[in-house]
């Protein structure tokens, strides 16, 4: 099983929706170990600066982005699971998306919709479907496919 600790998430800008952090905190406490860095918003480029900044030198950046690969939630599990040796940084950015560099420079470029969602919804919904992988690499109730 993969430790949550292997697991970071910097997002740009801060929760604004309680209901949105409640569930958030409902699944940290699911998964100890998850660390969520907040960055503070700005240009895409000043938020790619901050970015690469808060990134430890053994993690590898995964950036959400609508044109990233788009999985259901087993294959979601299944790529964790091959990427299980690797430190990940999740990576959700402004209003204005996140940088072309630092796209670019990704290790991984993922879509968790093609709908756009808000910044805060779209982090609420990574660390679901986090816990979600988690438990059906466990094999685990959770997820009823």
């Amino acid at each position: 099983m993969i430790p949550p600790s292997r697991w970071r998430l910097i997002a740009v800008g801060r929760l604004r929706q309680a209901w949105v952090a409640e569930g958030i905190a409902l699944y940290r406490r699911r998964l100890p170990g998850l660390e969520i860095v907040e960055v503070r918003d700005g240009t895409p480029a000043r938020e790619a600066d901050a970015i690469r900044a808060a990134l430890r030198p053994d993690e590898r950046l995964v950036a959400l982005a609508e044109e990233g690969e788009t999985l259901g939630s087993v294959a979601f599990a299944r790529a964790l699971e091959q990427r299980a040796g690797d430190r990940l940084a999740f990576v959700i950015g402004g209003a204005d998306g996140l940088d072309p560099a630092l796209k670019a420079g990704a290790a991984w470029r993922l879509s968790l919709s093609a709908l756009t969602l808000p910044h805060d919804l779209a982090r609420l919904l990574l660390v679901e479907q986090l816990y979600r992988a988690r438990t059906i690499l466990a094999g685990g109730p959770y997820h009823r496919a």
